[in-house]
């Protein structure tokens, strides 16, 4: 994964940074400040806890040490879709983890982890609540039930035409106006 910021991580940094002074410099601040810090950026960049660990004047590890506890926090950027697999009994027991490995495979990436181009991100979940269309995944906030790994591939072919159509849409509109 890149790890470089995009110049809007790099502002919301600076913003996050200014910010801090509002917190005492105080270990029980460290998980409010990193929840302001990932709801700022939608993630923890290395960068983040580095400005975190200064304020606070304690190490970067420490500050890792108690993120990496919570699940909230993440340390990748979410992928313009994020896709959730559930893997809740229901789907666990129809099929969920063959869902997700299909989803890792044509992305070329883990659970918990975003494309290089940040366009998909995968994440596992324990429930979405839909035990009667499992398995299920859920993409941009639309629910998929009756997963079968066959509908893996098209539904990110879906995704990539109506990316192509929104670009075409976009050139047109330039060159009319």
């Amino acid at each position: 994964m890149n790890d470089e910021l995009t110049p809007e991580e790099k502002e919301a940094l600076k913003d996050v940074a200014s910010k801090l002074g509002s917190f005492e410099k105080q270990r029980g601040n460290l998980i409010p400040i990193l929840q302001m810090v990932q709801e700022k950026l939608s993630y923890l960049p290395t960068q983040a806890i580095k400005v975190v660990s200064e304020h606070l004047e304690i190490f970067e590890s420490e500050v890792y040490g108690v993120a990496t506890f919570y699940n909230q926090f993440r340390f990748h950027p979410p992928g313009k879709h994020p896709i959730k697999v559930c893997l809740g009994t229901a789907c666990h027991v129809r099929g969920g983890g063959i869902i997700l490995e299909n989803f890792e495979r044509k992305l070329g990436i883990h659970y918990g982890q975003t494309t290089p181009d940040r366009e998909f991100s995968i994440e596992k979940v324990a429930c979405v609540g839909c035990c009667a269309l499992a398995p299920v995944a859920i993409i941009d906030e639309t629910v998929h039930g009756h997963m079968a790994p066959s509908k893996v591939e098209g539904l990110l072919m879906r995704i990539e035409i109506e990316k192509e159509m929104e670009e075409r849409a976009r050139i047109k509109d330039e060159s009319c106006g």
